[in-house]
């Protein structure tokens, strides 16, 4: 075999063909081959991975809010990416809301990447938002790399990012299909949360009951209807309600381009978990019940969710409103960027999944779903990005030890499987000394 930069020999290694004992051999940032252990294998460096760690392909998470620009007192794209990078996440793709400008136009995009550039210590992509009024020109945001994008249907709460009606999300969806482009969609319905009044107070059972799995459900029908008539891609983003898998699933039979995602706390958390008043569990669509969950957990072993990311939506201390604890007043939304691996990974196990499932779902998936072909999966010709997770290892959640700029979390506390080791971006290993990410488009890598 060819000499190249870095050797890793593990016994336990998760290759696009399974697990396995092997070397990896990295070149210029890139994996050349998966080999047995034992192969002969001239290397510059060559590094051996104890025996309880398993190499698993760095995740990549195309659902997060980064909100920088305009709220990196919030989160930004230091910290946000040093919790991915902590947590085993080698790759995010950001979304277009919650930072100022809003990325709704090539300007804002630059503006974007202006922040990002120097400043993230993983590779990071970018979603761009549909309006009602950049529609005529999202070819212009397709050619200036922007991975995908995403609209909502219901009110966002920021003027500058307004939500699309239905004839609108068609007509984004035929926009699209001219460049196969993928449009995801917050599939909340507007005309029914305007019919329900959410109760202000301290009470979890009171919100949930103001935030119905029908809301989704109906407004994931609107989307499968729409996907139907234009021959569109379209991707329902945190699916919370099972009714809604449902009805995704049976317009993935029917053919319909339709995909789906998850996240952490609805497969992790049960709504008869969430204390009164303790609004760090906040986020619409909302926390539901166990039998719920279940059904998630269904779809995902079907495969009408192909996979889960961390909607991680961070906020000042001061909108999640924790000496309050009012669940109609505060700030929606649940950071887990460095604790989803971990959290996924310890229910997975005790529901009889593998780690294998958990990769698949975390890393191949997403990679595919947004269109990066080099990332998601330990094979020749693939970033040499590699998380180095003790699967069997526990540690308890402590707010004060995440990188996330702001330590609110609903897992405080919680013990938790699968500790990340070391996390390697491109063939070396992230230790956040000077960030290393690149800063991905649909065509490669912007300077």
């Amino acid at each position: 075999m060819e000499r190249v930069d870095t050797v890793v020999r593990a016994h336990r290694v998760m290759t696009s063909e399974g697990e396995r004992a092997a070397c990896i051999g990295i070149l210029n940032g890139r994996i050349q081959y998966v080999e047995a252990i034992d192969a002969v294998a001239p290397a510059r460096e060559e590094v051996h991975v104890e025996a309880d760690v398993v190499v698993i392909p760095g995740l990549v998470d195309t659902h997060v809010h980064l909100q920088d620009p305009g709220q990196s007192a919030w989160e930004g794209f230091d910290s946000g990416t040093r919790a991915a990078a902590a947590g085993g996440v080698t790759t995010v793709v950001d979304m277009p809301l919650d930072s100022l400008p809003v990325t709704v136009d090539v300007s804002a995009l630059e503006i974007k990447r202006k922040a990002a550039r120097g400043r993230s210590h993983v590779d990071v992509g970018f979603w761009a938002g549909v309006t009602p009024s950049n529609i005529p020109r999202l070819g212009e945001l397709h050619r200036a790399g922007v991975l995908a994008f995403k609209c909502f249907l219901a009110n966002t709460g920021l003027p500058e990012f307004p939500p699309v009606t239905v004839d609108e999300l068609k007509a984004a969806l035929a926009e699209l299909k001219g460049f196969d482009g993928v449009l995801a969609v917050h599939a909340e319905d507007a005309d029914e949360i305007a019919a329900i009044s959410v109760p202000s107070g301290r009470s979890y059972q009171d919100f949930l009951a103001a935030h119905p799995p029908r809301i989704e459900d109906l407004a994931v029908s609107a989307v499968i209807e729409a996907t139907r008539v234009t021959g569109g891609r379209s991707h329902i983003v945190h699916v919370s309600s099972a009714r809604a898998a449902d009805l995704i699933h049976a317009a993935r039979v029917e053919g319909l381009a339709i995909s789906a995602e998850t996240c952490p706390h609805y497969l992790t958390l049960t709504s008869v978990e969430v204390p009164d008043g303790d609004t760090s569990f906040k986020v619409c669509p909302p926390i539901r019940d166990g039998a719920n969950a279940d059904e998630l957990w269904a779809a995902l072993r079907g495969g009408s969710i192909g996979m889960i990311v961390s909607d991680h939506s961070p906020c000042a201390l001061e909108h999640k409103g924790l000496d309050q604890g009012d669940f109609a007043a505060a700030f929606g939304g649940i950071s887990s960027l460095q604790i989803g691996l971990p959290a996924v990974w310890t229910e997975a196990r005790r529901r009889g999944h593998s780690l294998e499932d958990v990769a698949d779902w975390m890393a191949r998936r997403p990679a595919e779903f947004i269109g990066l072909q080099q990332k998601g999966a330990i094979a020749p010709g693939y970033d040499a990005d590699l998380c180095f997770l003790a699967p069997d290892e526990q540690f308890a959640v402590e707010p004060s030890a995440l990188h996330h700029r702001q330590p609110i979390t609903p897992y405080a506390g919680r013990e938790l499987f699968g500790v990340v080791r070391q996390t390697w971006l491109r063939g070396r290993r992230i230790d956040f000394s000077r960030p290393r990410g690149q800063l991905l488009t649909s065509s490669g890598v912007t300077p």
